[in-house]
């Protein structure tokens, strides 16, 4: 006989530990938070720059590769994602961004009720513990401490934000404030020199909850249902109840009484479903997956930022003479052991900007990042990305919006087999003219009185990429993603198009719920972290009024 609790969450990520602290809150619910990966009890996972470490490390990192993509001239993209407690939000680079007001917006237009910008904000205002206080656009004493980064960056960014000023783009205090646009430094969630993981801010301090159990190294497996048939099948009732899951070779199975919750993210969540026959009855039958409910949106849709960078040798110090030699790597380990404070206490991404391409453009459409800091990805044994061995900076950008949609699916009935994820990257005229317009801005900063006056020499692309079509070249050569998949198991009212309705129940299924970053309906303007949690804020409370 299997276990029983109220609810199983499976993903211990950055919407699983808000669903698993929120749903175990009033003591009453039984919870499970099924979690593949590990803890995070890791330094190189808990020290905010120790990402460099986790980057290759398939021991907290599911290390996807997509297929070769038309849109990047037939390459493979090299696609990380969290695979410890906290998921991606403990291993990315912690920047803060929730997004515009028009982003959620647009979700609520699209027929999802109570997902517009009014409704969002209250709910990030509420998880957030923002160093400068309460306000209209900030919470105070929440479970996400965000740090406000500008003291502390490295000195090139104020020459980036001064060039990017002097070529007419506006500067903002703060990307999360009244005004977006603009150029600045990041804000990034960490507290007291320790990433701010949706595990440390969520789950950690409620671990030790008596209704709360978290099995680490658990692979969900299948979602399992009871079905109900009417007379001549005229009614039949799906109901999620059990999910399947290996630990330590062991397959196991436990019963969920209110609901199953999937919250693997953008890859793992539309891979169970497919794997327990939720998804295109095609594919299904492909692998000899019995049909419980027919979804052909299931994995489809998919979004993600692609992004592209340019490289320059610097005639001015960057953190690569910090970082490269060994002596200097003992110097910022010390002050950070001792102090909690230092390169190692922040991101890499430390300034950048939100910017229209065109006046066309009504609100922002690109992202800029700045980072006085390069080094050669090298993929093995997870070591880190060693900073290149002499002064160098990069710029990089990516669309904020882009229209192409991408799928994955699974590539056998084996849960432990990486599932098929074709991006399809620069699939409409749209992105490919922003990529070229973002080539062209990067160059315009570069030619900046600010910027230039530090630049050595462009390294990459190099200056004898000039026109528009050689711009285009190097960036499907050169481009790759900026870790912000989503829409696999996109929100929406018709099954046609959607996977999950405004409440994030799975059409056709009782008892089952998706929420992660694959229920966006479009990709947000920004990091994908922040909203993630939101919707897992939303998610839970959405749960709770439900199963009252």
């Amino acid at each position: 006989m299997s276990e029983s609790f109220d609810y199983v969450i499976i993903g211990a990520g950055s919407a699983g530990c808000v669903l698993a602290n929120r749903l175990s809150a009033d003591g009453k619910n039984t919870v499970l938070l099924l979690e593949a990966g590990p803890t995070d009890r890791n330094i190189w996972v808990q020290m905010p720059l120790g990402y460099g470490m986790t980057f290759f490390n398939p021991k907290v990192n599911w290390m996807y590769d997509t297929e070769k993509d038309e849109g990047l001239n037939k390459h493979s993209a090299y696609w990380p994602r969290g695979k410890v407690l906290g998921g991606s939000s403990s291993i990315n680079a912690m920047v803060y961004i929730r997004g515009l007001p028009l982003d959620f917006n647009n979700w609520r237009d699209e027929g999802n009720a109570g997902w517009g910008w009014d409704e969002v904000l209250p709910i990030f205002r509420g998880f957030e513990d923002h160093e400068w206080g309460e306000s209209e656009y900030h919470g105070r004493g929440g479970e996400v401490h965000i740090t406000d980064i500008k003291n502390d960056v490295h000195p090139l960014c104020q020459n980036f934000l001064t060039g990017a000023e002097s070529i007419g783009y506006p500067r903002t205090d703060d990307f999360n404030g009244p005004q977006m646009e603009g150029v600045s430094t990041f804000h990034i969630n960490t507290r007291k020199g320790w990433r701010a993981s949706s595990s440390n801010a969520f789950l950690r301090p409620v671990m030790k909850r008596g209704n709360l159990q978290v099995r680490t190294e658990a692979h969900a497996t299948r979602i399992l249902f009871d079905t109900k048939s009417g007379d001549n099948n005229s009614n039949v009732s799906v109901r999620a109840t059990r999910v399947e899951y290996l630990k330590n070779g062991t397959k196991h199975q436990v019963t969920a009484r209110k609901e199953v919750i999937v919250s693997g993210g953008a890859i793992n969540s539309p891979q169970l479903l497919q794997l327990s026959g939720i998804g295109d009855p095609e594919l299904l039958a492909k692998h000899d997956i019995p049909v419980v409910m027919a979804n052909p949106s299931v994995g489809r849709h998919m979004q993600d930022h692609l992004a592209m960078t340019h490289y320059y040798k610097s005639l001015k110090p960057t953190i690569n003479n910090e970082l490269y030699p060994l002596l200097g790597k003992l110097k910022v380990g010390l002050q950070y052991v001792f102090k909690r404070k230092g390169l190692l206490s922040m991101s890499v991404n430390q300034a950048g900007g939100f910017v229209r391409s065109s006046e066309a453009e009504a609100v922002p459409n690109l992202q800029l990042y700045f980072n006085p800091l390069t080094y050669t990805l090298k993929p093995g044994d997870g070591k880190l990305m060693n900073p290149d061995p002499y002064a160098a900076f990069s710029m990089s950008f990516n669309s904020c919006r882009p229209e192409s949609r991408g799928h994955l699916e699974i590539s056998s009935a084996d849960p432990l087999a990486k599932p098929l994820i074709h991006p399809n990257y620069l699939d409409t005229e749209k992105d490919i003219q922003e990529a070229i317009a973002g080539c062209k801005i990067l160059r315009d900063l570069s030619q900046s009185e600010a910027i230039k006056s530090v630049i050595q020499e462009e390294t990459k692309p190099g200056l004898g990429i000039e026109s528009d079509d050689d711009l285009l070249e190097d960036f499907r050569e050169r481009a790759g993603t900026i870790y912000h998949a989503v829409g696999t198991c996109r929100m929406g009212q018709d099954p046609a198009n959607s996977v999950v309705d405004e409440r994030l129940r799975v059409h056709g299924v009782a008892g089952l719920r998706v929420v992660d970053a694959s229920i966006f309906p479009a990709i947000t303007s920004g990091n994908t972290n922040a909203p993630t949690m939101m919707a897992g804020e939303k998610g839970a409370a959405m749960i709770l009024e439900d199963n009252i």
